[in-house]
């Protein structure tokens, strides 16, 4: 008898427990503001709005295409037994872990052993990791711009325009195309997206009349000074040919899609920041003047930072310490970035973000990422 009253206790405490976390949940949520409370107090403020997108923008529009479960399962079945092998002992599907993880490797090896053929191996598969992350992102992605439903297009358009139409700037560390879709697309809708990409004369030396003017394809750096559309780790457009960084884009014959497929077929491969750690992405970025400039925007930037999609996990210490140089290291200088807006999804989303928070230097406030209209209406 005693012990059915103290089963039935215990029965009642986690009910009790799980009552109680449910209750706190829906109040932590209840505390968060909205999106458009967000923003209609920064337009009372009058301070200059930028946006951080991360991957849970292009998730938003479709998850079957964009999580890394997708590009994982993809990879899994490509015929390498090495990549396979690598996935079983390491155990995840987070790519960045796994390339940090051979990374690490490759440093051992080179420290602890003296077979330069083990070495050799582990930055074979680092190589072909990042190929078929390429490939794996490229084979999933929607086929051309108009496959994004038009609705969708115009209502992402009126989210981003927010941003743009006062002095703000974009930033985004996703690869795919569907930001430059919908800023191409919505161009009589959106106020003057500039990614800093532009032609030039073809300089012959000769005389040629304006008529017969050839032009190059899409360079970087003859707009830089107006950008404000930032690829923070590069995307699948944009190519670096040594010289210059240049951007793929449709032509009569094929859509952006298949002329990026046979550029990637000719062995050219898009700029991509796939290195491990925030270090080694900062390293990368830091060696290429495009991401370069892209990085230094953003550790330039004033008033305040709204983030959607963006969780700042342990691979994003070069993001978090790109917006303490913003914010003048805490500092009381105007001007600078005051706060920052982080868009939140989940009670595991609040949790993170409450555990890290004290890694900022401005002031850290927090949304409910549901109520902002990215793709749909309601």
């Amino acid at each position: 008898m005693v012990k059915s009253n103290n089963v039935s206790y215990r029965l009642y405490f986690y009910v009790d427990i799980f009552l109680l976390k449910n209750i706190e949940s829906n109040e932590m949520k209840e505390k968060l503001s909205t999106y458009q409370e967000v923003i209609e107090y920064l337009e009372k403020k009058k301070r200059d709005k930028h946006l951080l997108l991360g991957n849970g923008f292009s998730m938003a529009y479709d998850k079957d295409i964009f999580s890394y479960n997708s590009l994982s399962n993809f990879i899994e079945k490509i015929d390498n037994k090495l990549l396979q092998k690598l996935f079983n002992i390491i155990n995840t599907k987070n790519f960045e872990l796994i390339m940090q993880q051979l990374d690490n490797f490759c440093a051992l090896a080179k420290e602890f052993s003296k077979d330069n053929e083990l070495e050799g191996k582990i930055k074979k598969a680092n190589k072909d990791l990042k190929k078929s992350f390429i490939e794996a992102i490229k084979e999933l992605h929607p086929e051309h711009v108009y496959t994004i439903p038009e609705q969708k297009s115009k209502t992402c358009a009126a989210f981003l325009n927010t941003f743009l139409q006062e002095n703000g700037n974009i930033f985004t560390t996703n690869y795919d195309t569907l930001l430059y879709w919908v800023l191409m697309r919505n161009n009589k809708i959106i106020n003057v997206p500039i990614d800093g990409f532009g032609r030039d004369v073809e300089d012959t030396g000769e005389y040629i009349p304006e008529e017969d003017l050839e032009f190059t394809e899409l360079r970087w750096g003859k707009h830089r000074g107006k950008q404000n559309i930032h690829y923070l780790h590069g995307a699948l457009p944009l190519f670096d040919t040594g010289i210059d960084i240049v951007k793929e884009e449709y032509n009569f014959e094929n859509n952006l899609i298949n002329n990026i497929k046979q550029r990637i077929e000719s062995k050219d491969y898009p700029v991509f920041v796939t290195a491990g750690n925030g270090n080694e992405k900062l390293t990368h970025i830091k060696h290429n003047q495009y991401l370069s400039f892209c990085y230094d925007k953003l550790c330039s930037i004033e008033g305040s930072l709204i983030t959607f999609g963006f969780n700042f996990g342990e691979y994003d210490e070069h993001i978090i310490e790109a917006i303490n140089i913003a914010a003048k290291q805490g500092k009381k200088i105007d001007p600078k970035l005051w706060s920052i807006y982080i868009g939140i999804y989940s009670d595991a989303d609040l949790k993170h973000i409450e555990s890290i928070q004290n890694k900022f230097k401005c002031k850290v406030n927090l949304y409910d990422a549901k109520t902002a209209l990215i793709w749909h209406t309601k």
